[in-house]
């Protein structure tokens, strides 16, 4: 799944139904994801305080680029998806970052996902209305 490359560090990422796939390599701080930078696809302040939370809980954000592939889920899942994926690939760099990246709970996988809907019932939990006459 997650290996280390020549060309970087090379890691996965998931949050909800998004995966991103993130590499990381040694830069000045520049990140693209999916072809586009970090700020067109983020549109959001809170989105890119997420997608970029692990480079700053470590003061790494000027010190390494970031190449991200990300696919499925909204815009909130993916945010979540390239921060696990970024805090992954900074622990596999550097063995040191992880209690740091621990504490600050990046290296946990969010294992919330949408419950299926079940049959007879309106949604998940949702039920039908009871009658009792």
């Amino acid at each position: 799944m997650s290996e280390v490359m020549t060309n970087g560090v090379t890691a996965t990422g998931r949050r909800k139904r998004a995966i991103a796939q993130v590499r990381l390599l040694d830069g000045s701080g520049k990140i693209r994801i999916n072809g586009r930078d970090i700020e067109n696809y983020c549109f959001t302040e809170q989105l890119l305080a997420t997608a970029i939370a692990p480079l700053v809980t470590v003061e790494m954000r000027d010190k390494v680029d970031i190449v991200v592939k990300v696919r499925g889920g909204g815009m909130n899942g993916q945010a979540g998806a390239i921060a696990h994926g970024i805090a992954r690939a900074l622990q596999k760099k550097d063995g040191s970052l992880r209690p740091s990246l621990k504490k600050a709970d990046h290296i946990r996988r969010d294992a919330r996902v949408k419950e299926r809907k079940k049959p007879g019932q309106l949604g998940a939990r949702k039920r039908f209305q009871f009658s009792k006459r």
